[in-house]
This record gives C-alpha cells, structure tokens and sequence, in this order.
C-alpha cells in the first residue's frame, strides 16, 4: 500500500472506510490476461488499497491511478495478503515491478518503491506476474472507468 501518514484522529476515519466498495471498478489487460480492477483514484482510496482483505481473487486487482509520473514507494501496513506490485508509466509501459511483496508483521513496515517514476500501480495477487510472464515494458490496458479501452 502507498506509504501513509496519518495522525490518531485519522487512522480513526480511516478504520470506518476498510469495507466500503471502492468508487470506481472495470478491468485491465496485461500480458493477454484480464482482471476485473478496482481503481484507486483519490487519495483516501489510494490510502486504503487493499488493507484489511483477507484474499484477493486470481482474477482480481486494483490499480492505483495518480495524477503525476513520480517516484512511487508502497509498503503493506495493514494488509493481510503477499502482493505482486507492477508500475507503470504515463504510456502504460511495465517499468518496475515488486513480486510477493509480503504483509508487514510490525514497525517498521518495509517499502517496496518503483526503480523508475510512474503514474499507474497495478496490484495483483502474488504470483500472479510470474505465472502470465509478465515483463519490463509489457503495455497495461485500461478499461471502463477511466474511459475507453487505452
């Protein structure tokens, strides 16, 4: 999950959120597979990610969307499940990728970073990037809520 930091008073708030829906939902391609997606598009929801799920389907992900191309730096505070954690540019070019990034147990949690700025975060269930092949530059399609098929 993108690093996170929040006073007591908002932890609090936060806490409330963990099992609302996401705002926005449709799918991505990758390396010829589908995955149904849930867009993080804001920062409450980028916050939130994944935390506090239990399982996360092989068909499933969600894909962090930022307004910039920056450095990205994720951790796992407060999710339960291994990822794999794929960044992509503003063209949707595979740039960096974090495989089996693993739940943090305790403080400090480690960070996973991007080696190279991106604008889009796909996060999938570990294992998920080796088992289709994925590889650098592979294109992420978008498609549904952010508009047509990109």
């Amino acid at each position: 999950m993108m690093k996170r930091l929040l006073t007591p008073a908002l932890w609090l708030l936060a806490g409330c959120a963990f099992a609302a829906p996401h705002e926005a939902s449709s799918s991505v391609q990758l390396h010829g597979q589908r995955f149904s997606a849930e867009f993080a598009t804001d920062d409450a929801s980028r916050e939130r990610g994944l935390m506090m799920r239990t399982e996360l389907a092989a068909d499933h992900s969600m894909l962090f969307v930022f307004a910039d191309t920056d450095q990205r730096s994720f951790w796992m505070k407060n999710t339960l499940i291994p990822l794999d954690i794929l960044f992509f540019d503003a063209d949707r070019k595979l740039v960096s990728m974090q495989l089996n990034a693993l739940p943090c147990k305790a403080d400090p949690c480690a960070t996973y970073p991007s080696d190279k700025p991106a604008r889009y975060v796909l996060e999938l269930a570990a294992g998920t990037a080796g088992r289709i092949g994925v590889r650098a530059g592979d294109e992420l399609k978008i498609e549904g809520a952010l508009g047509a098929v990109h």
